[in-house]
């Protein structure tokens, strides 16, 4: 009897979620809402797009490299553009993992990030004599896989691990 108790107890405790710090995270995700296959689904989706966009991220970097090395002109936005948005690639990534391991306040976070994101990089491209047509086209490009990490984390699936905490 009593150690079916200690289970039960046990059981409890390692489906109770804390950050890295230790504290309880409030309103953190069941743990079997978070093993549910829609939900490893779709944070998988999520994690490629953020791989994808580090990889386009990536060759965009390289591209002003190539660009600059031809002689061509690359002004300090370009050249800041390209060396931050791979990082930042870097930084989704670590998002998305807390938040596939239950972390409430990174799924807020990945949440707000894949949604201004996309919105603020395409807008300030299309001020004009900010950068070349070719850039503002490599930069949207970059942009896509984070629009549909955008719309997955917004999704029933995760919707449904992450309710609004109340």
């Amino acid at each position: 009897m009593d150690t079916n108790t200690h289970r039960t107890t046990t059981h409890r405790t390692d489906t109770h979620r804390t950050d890295t710090s230790g504290s309880d995270l409030p309103g953190a995700p069941e743990a079997a809402l978070l093993h549910d296959p829609c939900t490893r689904r779709a944070f998988g989706t999520v994690t490629a797009c953020v791989k994808v966009y580090g990889a386009l991220g990536a060759v965009g970097f390289l591209t002003v490299v190539a660009v600059a090395g031809s002689g061509h002109p690359v002004n300090t936005f370009m050249w800041v553009r390209a060396v931050l948005l791979p990082v930042v690639a870097v930084l989704l990534h670590r998002l998305a993992v807390a938040a596939s391991r239950g972390s409430r306040r990174a799924f807020e976070r990945l949440g707000a990030l894949t949604l201004v994101m996309p919105i603020a990089i395409v807008g300030v491209d299309l001020i004009p004599g900010v950068c070349p047509p070719w850039y503002a086209a490599v930069q949207v490009v970059c942009m896509l896989p984070v629009l549909r990490a955008a719309v997955t984390v917004r999704g029933s699936a995760l919707r449904a691990a992450f309710p609004k905490a109340r």
